[in-house]
């Protein structure tokens, strides 16, 4: 192949479809089998990713329209992202209250629709890069507020849900 020919189309879909039956292939693998759930470590990821994303808008804010837009999508992934967390079974062991998660298959469903999601505003993306290297940056501001919504309302929802079913185990212990 040479440096100026693209390459084949059908390629350009089958290495995105084989990295995501890949991912697919190792989620499927933990759908319904309990895995420990910590409480005092939900609040890690969405730090990292809150700092991550206000360092980036701190050295390259939004202009204009696309603040809104980053707030919808803020607004949409935290809806999004609670959806998510509901999806989760969380339960607690009566006897040591030791906490576990589940990922339900409704939650790997949802999982494999925001693929999709993301593959049909990576197209629209590359329609808005036409516009430069503004557009493109414009894309990926709002693909990461909704990130950071869908990221810090999922662990939200476990977290608020887990202290009520811990609470509860608790009070049926004394």
């Amino acid at each position: 192949m040479n440096a100026g020919t693209a390459p084949s189309p059908l390629l350009q879909y089958m290495v995105p479809a084989a990295v995501v039956l890949l991912v697919l292939f190792f989620r499927l693998r933990s759908v319904g089998k309990a895995r420990r759930l910590r409480l005092e470590r939900l609040w890690i990821l969405p730090t990292f990713y809150a700092l991550l994303l206000g360092s980036v808008f701190w050295n390259a804010p939004p202009h204009g329209l696309v603040w809104i837009w980053c707030l919808v999508a803020l607004a949409v992934g935290s809806g999004l992202g609670w959806m998510r967390g509901k999806l989760m079974q969380v339960a607690v062991d009566p006897d040591t209250h030791e906490l576990s998660q589940t990922v339900s298959p409704a939650a790997l469903l949802f999982f494999v629709a925001l693929i999709f999601i993301r593959g049909v505003s990576r197209n629209m993306a590359e329609g808005v890069a036409g516009h430069g290297q503004a557009g493109l940056m414009a894309v990926t501001d709002i693909l990461m507020a909704f990130a950071l919504g869908f990221i810090v309302f999922q662990r939200v929802e476990i977290a608020l849900r887990a202290r009520r079913l811990l609470a509860a185990a608790r009070a049926a212990r004394r």
